[in-house]
């Protein structure tokens, strides 16, 4: 039997790191289910507190994923932001590599500088290289 993935990262702001994402990697964020979040504070299994209006949408406050598609499935790999208070303290042990696709790599940290990432260090090994670089908040990815 085949699984399907998504990758969860913890972070301050979830809805505003995915939308920095999502536009990143050309991916939407999965839209919001307003009717159901407000039934389930009517019915008490939520609170207001539990919600937030991100780009004047009814959200859940603790978290946003993101997806290659509008026609998401539970087969598609998908990017989970939930909100954690902790900071990030060292290294990732996990990160992800943005293929570019033949994208000028230079081009593109340019790009994702001026939209808050920072360039950490150019690494190669034989014919490949790439630059490692860290979100807004932190976390490490490469882009080759």
């Amino acid at each position: 039997m085949a699984y399907s993935l998504q990758i969860v990262v913890d972070c301050h702001n979830p809805h505003v790191l995915a939308d920095w994402w999502a536009e990143t990697m050309g991916w939407s964020p999965e839209p919001s289910d307003e009717d159901f979040i407000r039934s389930m504070v009517t019915k008490g299994f939520a609170t207001e507190d539990q919600t937030l209006v991100h780009n004047g949408v009814l959200v859940w406050k603790d978290g946003q994923a993101i997806t290659a598609g509008a026609d998401a499935t539970q087969d598609q790999p998908r990017i989970l932001f939930q909100r954690s208070e902790d900071n990030k303290a060292g290294k990732n042990r996990i990160h992800w590599d943005v293929r570019l696709g033949g994208d000028d790599k230079a081009t593109v940290r340019e790009k994702l500088e001026a939209r808050g990432a920072t360039f950490l260090w150019e690494a190669s090994q034989g014919p490949h290289a790439w630059f490692t670089m860290a979100d807004p908040e932190g976390n490490e990815f490469c882009i080759s």
